[in-house]
Formats: C-alpha cells, sequence, structure tokens
C-alpha cells in the first residue's frame, strides 16, 4: 500500500507537456476579468472593452481592421473561411493543418459544403508547385467544387514557422489564382517571436486577407479574434458570427481577455518564455542518444522518436505527452507559458536515466 501511494504522488507531481492547452490562465488575464464584472455594460460588443481592443489590434497591426472576437479557435478558423468560400468552393490546405483534422468537420458545416483539398508539403508547409497545379484543376467544371481559397498554420502543428518570404510566396500563387489565403495563427504569437517581426510583416503586408488570431494557447481563458484585413468579407461575418452563435452578449467578458493579453506585451513575453522552454528540451534532448529528434523545433512544439521503452518508462512515472498518434515511436511534447524550467529539466533527468538504465540492461 505504501508503494501504492508513493507511485500516485509521482504520478501527479511529473509534468504534463500534452499540449499548450493544458495551461491555466495568466494572472493578468484572471484579474481583467474580474475587473470588468462590475456594474452593467452594454451588450453584444457595443462596450469600451471591446472598442479598446479593437484599437489596439489596428495599432498593432499599422491599419484598420475589422474584427470580430470569438471563445474558441475552431469558431474562428470555421467563421473566416466561410466568408472566403462559398458551399461549392473549395480550400487548399496542409494534411497535418487543424482544420483538416482536429476541427470534427466545423469548416465544412460553417461553409455549408465547401471541400478542404489537402496539398502536402515538407515541414507541414504547402509545396508551391503543388498548390499552384491544384489551383488550376478544372476551373469552370460545373462538375468539381471551384478553387476559392488557402489557408496555412503559422506556427504549423510540428512547430515550424513560415518565414517572411515563404508567406509571401503562398500569396502571390493566391493572387495569380483569385484565391483568398487566410491564416490559422492559433499559435501567432510563438511564430511572431520566433521570426522577430512585426505583425503586419507576417499578416497583411505578406499578402493575408483573413487571420484567426489565438489567444487561448497563450494564457487567455477563451479567447480569440477574427482578423480581416479584406474588409469586403465584414459585413457578412456579422452575420454569419451571430447565425454561428458566438456573438457573445457579454462580450466585454471575451474583449477584457484580449485587452489584458495585448497589455505590456504580454502575450510577446508568453511566447517567449514557452518557445525559449522548448529550446531548452531540446537542449537536452541532443544529449541523449536514443532521442531522434524529428525535424527543426521554432516554436513551442518538439517531435521526436523515442525507443518504445522509454515512452513507456515516462508513462509509467507519470509524465503525459502524444505519442504514437502519427506513427510508432514518434512523440510531441508541447510547452507553454507556464512550463518551468524545473519542469523541463525534471524530464530531461528522467529520460537520461531511463536511458542509462536500458544501456545497463542491454550491456
Amino acid at each position: 500500500m505504501e508503494r501504492e501511494i508513493i507511485m500516485e504522488s509521482k504520478h501527479q507531481v511529473a509534468p504534463n507537456f500534452a499540449s499548450d492547452n493544458i495551461a491555466g490562465v495568466s494572472p493578468a488575464i484572471l484579474d481583467a476579468i474580474a475587473a470588468c464584472n462590475a456594474g452593467p455594460v452594454t451588450p453584444y460588443g457595443g462596450d469600451e472593452y471591446t472598442a479598446r481592443v479593437e484599437r489596439k489590434l489596428c495599432e498593432l497591426f499599422e491599419r484598420e481592421l475589422s474584427v470580430f472576437l470569438v471563445p474558441t479557435g475552431t469558431a474562428a478558423n470555421s467563421l473566416c473561411l466561410s466568408v472566403m468560400s462559398p458551399p461549392w468552393g473549395s480550400i487548399f490546405c496542409h494534411p497535418l493543418s487543424h482544420i483538416n483534422n482536429d476541427e470534427c468537420g466545423a469548416p465544412e458545416f460553417y461553409t455549408n459544403g465547401a471541400k478542404l483539398i489537402t496539398i502536402d508539403g515538407t515541414s507541414a508547409k504547402l509545396d508551391l508547385e503543388k498548390l499552384v497545379r491544384a489551383s488550376k484543376l478544372k476551373r469552370g467544371d460545373v462538375h468539381a467544387t471551384q478553387p476559392h481559397a488557402v489557408s496555412i498554420t503559422q506556427a504549423t502543428e510540428i512547430g515550424s514557422v513560415y518565414t517572411l518570404d515563404e508567406i509571401s510566396a503562398v500569396s502571390r500563387v493566391c493572387k495569380d489564382a483569385g484565391l483568398r489565403l487566410h491564416m490559422d495563427g492559433a499559435r501567432f504569437a510563438n511564430a511572431l517571436v520566433a521570426l522577430d517581426c512585426t505583425p503586419a510583416e507576417m499578416t497583411w503586408k505578406a499578402g493575408v486577407d483573413a487571420l484567426s488570431f489565438g489567444a487561448t494557447k497563450n494564457g487567455v481563458l477563451g479567447a480569440e479574434a477574427i482578423i480581416l484585413f479584406d474588409h469586403s468579407l465584414a459585413a457578412e461575418m456579422g452575420y454569419r458570427r451571430k447565425r454561428a452563435g458566438h456573438l457573445f452578449s457579454k462580450m466585454r467578458f471575451l474583449s477584457a481577455q484580449m485587452d489584458a493579453y495585448l497589455q505590456d506585451e504580454l502575450w510577446l513575453n508568453n511566447a517567449r518564455h514557452a518557445n525559449r522552454m522548448a529550446l531548452r528540451m531540446v537542449d537536452g534532448f541532443k544529449q541523449i542518444s536514443s532521442v531522434e529528434l524529428l525535424g527543426e523545433t521554432q516554436s513551442n512544439i518538439i517531435f521526436c522518436r523515442l525507443p518504445k521503452a522509454m515512452t513507456t518508462a515516462l508513462l509509467n512515472e507519470g509524465y503525459v505527452f502524444l505519442h504514437d498518434r502519427w506513427e510508432a515511436g514518434v512523440a510531441r511534447f508541447v510547452t507553454s507559458f507556464s512550463t518551468t524550467a524545473a519542469e523541463v529539466d525534471q524530464l530531461l533527468a528522467s529520460m537520461r536515466s531511463i536511458h542509462t538504465q536500458q544501456l545497463e540492461e542491454f550491456a
């Protein structure tokens, strides 16, 4: 019984690296939610909190924007795509993209049937030659869906980051083919600090028409911003957000979160910390010969290949991370704004110990 109690305690204290969604909320954001709670406030976004967020985002992106707050990334992505493609349209995306794998058909639902067509490419980025070819297929053929939009993810689902030149190159393909370009920015801040550029440079200056500005994975309780650089999409978006059930009556509680998120560079500092913790983990992995890093870590996601015995041992110690979801032996570790250096070092120490034990067993 004593051993069982000890093991249970060990499981409770082992760090969780399953996702950045497992983290809580930045204290400043919790304070902002509490502070906005007092007194009556105009509903449905007609409040000063929402107006302030819109002003801040316009300043941040260096231009006038159409901004629509929603509570989830799935809503942001799907509603963006719904104004970029008709039901008979097609939307090009990478096979690993979140809209293709992890949104339960929401993009198809909100577009009333638009088809997602996957375009493969290395590092979870679209292959431009394949995109060009696909954008030209069956144009004007009444039997086929017609290309209307492209969606890229920044940072990608494997932690890689589109460079500014790569985003511009995708945009040029879109412009040549008459397609609109959407950016899924669930980890927008992580990509931005990795590139050390401005929000404007990574979006509309590179040719992006619409952005899902993510915040929930980076310290917010539940708030995302749909940002439209193409203002012709805005009127329809207002109705679609309402029809989808995402126009909050007490919008101040979404806006207060986003307001605090953008205040004093909290969003950038949170992302910088998460990225640093990922690099700390990568540096440790490089010292363990039985761990094979897969690809370059540019944000806060690390993919690696682990021996089955190491995965099993880590799970038995209570560590939480995704594994064997993509292929046997492949594991994913994700850091967040709340990940500590001590937690990363604890994982590395456990992995080194397991590695040494396994070497001794086979000696």
